[in-house]
């Protein structure tokens, strides 16, 4: 076998191409979650803050977890997502069901209290670990939550 043999031999490579460094590893926060859906639709962050109306210098800061995203683009934000990034894989008590429908709305605690028929100060306790819903307006809350969370399912969004 010759040179000219050698030089006509084909072969592929079949080793997967490793992730860049920036690709996150653990999504624990929103910049984590924006910047793995960002790397993975091959998107730069000029794309992203175009689609979120956010800035570029925004989006980089959130990316680098620097600053949150304002809660009036959190709507915005879960649709680019394409799901959820306030539920996790884990069961859900119904604090955090509240907190995350709130969220994902971008309803401020006084917009969602007064949607469910409660005082502000009575949604904020609840969300910092106060008392249980269900010890207050149980079925209220619960009626209203699940009817949301039908509505979100039937959508095909995430839900826990």
């Amino acid at each position: 076998m010759g040179r000219d043999a050698l030089l006509k031999c084909q072969f592929t490579l079949l080793a997967k191409i490793p992730p860049s460094r920036a690709y996150p590893v653990f999504l624990n926060t929103m910049g984590d979650h924006l910047r793995k859906r960002r790397l993975d639709g091959k998107l730069l962050q000029k794309d992203v803050a175009r689609i979120l109306g956010a800035d570029t210098t925004t989006i980089n800061n959130w990316e680098r977890n620097r600053c949150q995203p304002r809660l009036h683009l959190f709507p915005k934000i879960v649709q680019f997502l394409g799901y959820s990034p306030f539920l996790t894989e884990r069961k859900h008590t119904i604090v955090e069901a509240i907190r995350s429908y709130r969220l994902m709305r971008g309803l401020s605690q006084k917009k969602l209290a007064k949607l469910l028929g409660i005082d502000p100060t009575t949604l904020a306790r609840w969300e910092k670990g106060g008392n249980e819903p269900w010890a207050i307006r149980g079925t209220h809350v619960d009626d209203f939550l699940r009817y949301e969370l039908d509505r979100i399912r039937a959508s095909g969004q995430q839900t826990f």
